[in-house]
């Protein structure tokens, strides 16, 4: 019996105090996912990799917003979301008490500002996407007067710029079938 003690007392204790003290994770730990706003460009990498589909992207053109939306009750905490982040503003934490008394409470949001097209004013995309843009082609462009050029473009819809460089091709005549088409 007096082995057995001393055995039992060299041991140590076998339970961690974890409500009491912070438990130790291990490196490598996929916890809650964490959103960066002022590194998001809200482009939608996450939402369409998202294989529980916690995620979402909503567009409202009336409220010129797209809103970025988590639900923690649907995460499977995979962390695909962080590996295709263009701009690595999501990433998994180390945090795991994720218990909540009210529903509200599991769902994160960020809201971002959409640009509008200089020509028509439909709002088009984020407005962070397309100053990231910008930002990389100018770092590409080897003539420095063509960044203006660039920036014009940027500024305008898909259907806008498609009608700009059907109109700007010289030698043909697009004018009768734009007028067809609108």
């Amino acid at each position: 019996m007096l082995k057995l003690l001393k055995t039992i007392l060299r041991a140590g204790e076998p339970t961690v105090k974890y409500p009491f003290a912070p438990l130790e994770v291990c490196p490598g730990f996929r916890g809650k996912p964490e959103l960066d706003p002022q590194q998001c460009i809200a482009c939608g990498a996450c939402t369409t990799a998202c294989p529980a589909n916690a995620l979402t992207l909503e567009t409202d053109a009336g409220e010129n917003s797209r809103v970025w939306q988590l639900f923690i009750g649907r995460c499977i905490y995979c962390g695909r979301c962080e590996e295709v982040c263009p701009t690595r503003a999501i990433r998994l934490s180390e945090e795991f008490e994720l218990a909540v008394t009210n529903k509200a409470d599991l769902y994160v949001r960020a809201t971002f500002r959409l640009q509008h097209c200089s020509e028509c004013g439909v709002p088009f995309a984020p407005e962070k996407s397309v100053a990231l843009a910008v930002e990389l082609l100018a770092l590409n462009q080897n003539a420095p007067h063509q960044l203006e050029n660039l920036r014009a473009q940027a500024s305008l819809c898909p259907a806008c710029r498609r009608r700009a460089a059907l109109e700007h091709r010289g030698s043909v005549n697009v004018h009768y079938y734009l007028k067809e088409q609108a």
